[in-house]
């Protein structure tokens, strides 16, 4: 569903994205991790066509992404931070993301209902704790039934009832065989949810395996011990 191909990225001398090359299907949930400042956020914006790589491609549906808005139709994304205008309400702010997708009227309300949040509709997102404001981007991420979902550390500042819900949301979606790709530092929260690993680091891709497999040559039963004891077999070699 989404074929990356030698992609690069550079912010003046910074070299952000280094030949990334990676192929994701639907019904998979890929886990994108690695250290602060690695390139994921870089990556999610170069398939949303935010920021536009220096060399390679990106090919979503069979359909080269350069030049290409349509595509974007298909893609729910949740960022990291979501930046709203702060006078605003939350309501305005919903009906404006609606208004720009008219035919679009078989709408998920799941999150909007769990999150119980038409009793805030008329708060300002400008009054908002980051909790809450991450609800509102659950809500919009998810909000057309989107058959690719793009989440950004999107457990950030939710309360953990908050989290579960999304958690249970993400799982649900999954089992749709949506493709989504997920990025978080909380790793303990990816066991049973993740079909594979991508670790990032200074733009390259240090590994991209089954989660499966990665326990097993681990022999460890967490995706989080597996990794750490994975980097340092890797460190040690």
């Amino acid at each position: 569903m989404i074929v990356i191909k030698e992609l690069q990225k550079s912010f003046g001398r910074i070299e952000v994205l280094r030949s990334i090359n990676m192929q994701f299907k639907a019904g998979e949930c890929i886990a994108l991790i690695g250290p602060n400042g690695c390139g994921k956020t870089t990556l999610f914006k170069s398939i949303l066509n935010m920021v536009i790589p220096d060399k390679g491609e990106i090919v979503i549906n069979n359909i080269n992404i350069k030049n290409s808005y349509d595509y974007r139709k298909i893609i729910g994304f949740m960022p990291q931070i979501g930046r709203y205008p702060e006078n605003m309400t939350i309501g305005q702010v919903i009906k404006m993301i609606q208004s720009l997708r008219v035919n679009d009227t078989n709408l998920d309300l799941d999150l909007f209902e769990k999150f119980k949040m038409k009793g805030l509709l008329h708060q300002k997102m400008g009054t908002l704790s980051g909790g809450t404001r991450q609800k509102v981007s659950a809500v919009i991420a998810f909000l057309f039934k989107p058959d690719i979902l793009i989440l950004d550390e999107p457990t950030a500042g939710l309360d953990p009832l908050s989290s579960e819900i999304l958690r249970e949301k993400i799982v649900a979606e999954k089992r749709k065989g949506k493709l989504i790709v997920i990025s978080s530092h909380l790793l303990s929260e990816l066991d049973d949810l993740v079909t594979e690993i991508v670790y990032i680091q200074d733009g390259t891709i240090g590994f991209h395996k089954k989660s499966d497999l990665l326990k097993e040559e681990t022999n460890q039963t967490t995706i989080a011990k597996a990794i750490t004891e994975y980097i340092k077999l890797k460190t040690v070699c």
